[in-house]
């Protein structure tokens, strides 16, 4: 059956300098594309040189005047996420809003980063907790909003903190969640301090729902040679406009928490649909796993521990 089109106002950004990780293709590019057609400077920071190039093609083939730059930055390994906030100090500009989109999902086998740490948790969380931490003097000039990604996998398991690289036993998912966990704490907790500590920052979540992204297609670098049976599925239930939502709708909410005036610090955003796979961005009620503020210090403690990078109380 045919959609009934689902999309959002962006106000304008003219001013504003943007940071989106994961914008090479995907949601990442189309919410790039939305932050650069709005007015603002776009930051695309990407490990893939070739993918970043295409990416920088294909909106300023849909904004001409877009100003957007490419960036190297591998979230894998701290070195590079070092590298890159050292140059954005360098420049000295403030950031306006940073959107903690990239991430890797379910590798079949247990895979590290450069820094040994397991691949989904160095990846989607430690690298963005390590670029926020270097980038606070930027975020902090800005009075940035931070917007973080989770996932509907963040409503489930939980974080193994006995082993938190999964050292002695992999579970893909079980890795995957708890990343998406991980980041969702991180994201509440640097919140609550920015107003603690007055840093000028709000911090707040999204999530994209369901929809048939790239994360589950195949992906020979993370050991996936082909597409899960989960996101053909997916495919097939959004092509039919059946419960989850399209790569169209699912940047969405993560533009509604990043622009939005009503928008607000220590909220998660995702899509208002039955099961909120799909449908108009809103607020949402936050999960379980996010609501322990001691489970958020003690994530923002092992972080700290885990890259030997420390967010200041005086930023």
């Amino acid at each position: 059956m045919p959609r009934t089109p689902i999309d959002i106002t962006v106000p304008d950004l003219s001013g504003k300098r943007a940071v989106v990780t994961g914008a090479s293709d995907g949601i990442g590019l189309g919410i790039a594309t939305r932050l650069a057609a709005a007015g603002a400077e776009v930051l695309l920071p990407v490990r893939n040189q070739r993918k970043g190039e295409a990416a920088i093609t294909t909106i300023r083939q849909a904004i001409p005047n877009a100003a957007v730059s490419l960036h190297a930055l591998d979230l894998s390994s701290l070195d590079s996420v070092a590298v890159l906030a050292e140059s954005l100090r360098q420049d000295g500009r403030p950031i306006h809003l940073l959107l903690n989109n990239a991430g890797v999902m379910t590798p079949p086998d247990r895979q590290t980063t450069a820094d040994g740490f397991e691949l989904q948790f160095g990846t989607n969380h430690l690298g963005h907790f390590a670029l926020v931490a270097h980038l606070l003097p930027l975020l902090r000039a800005g009075h940035a909003r931070v917007t973080s990604q989770v996932s509907v996998a963040a409503d489930q398991r939980a974080i193994n903190w006995d082993d938190p690289n999964w050292e002695r036993s992999y579970h893909g998912e079980g890795a995957y969640s708890q990343s998406k966990i991980a980041v969702g704490l991180f994201g509440l907790e640097l919140d609550r301090r920015s107003r603690a500590d007055g840093w000028g920052i709000s911090s707040n979540l999204s999530h994209p729902g369901v929809a048939p992204t790239n994360l589950l297609a195949a992906r020979p670098e993370v050991g996936r040679a082909q597409d899960t049976p989960r996101v053909r599925l997916i495919r097939f239930l959004s092509a039919r406009g059946i419960i989850v939502g399209t790569v169209e709708t699912a940047k969405l909410p993560a533009l509604y928490a990043a622009t939005s005036a009503d928008a607000r610090g220590g909220r998660l955003y995702g899509p208002s649909g039955p099961g909120h796979l799909g449908g108009p961005p809103a607020e949402q009620k936050l999960y379980s796993r996010l609501r322990n503020p001691d489970d958020a210090q003690r994530i923002w403690q092992l972080s700290e521990e885990l890259t030997k990078v420390s967010l200041p109380d005086d930023g």
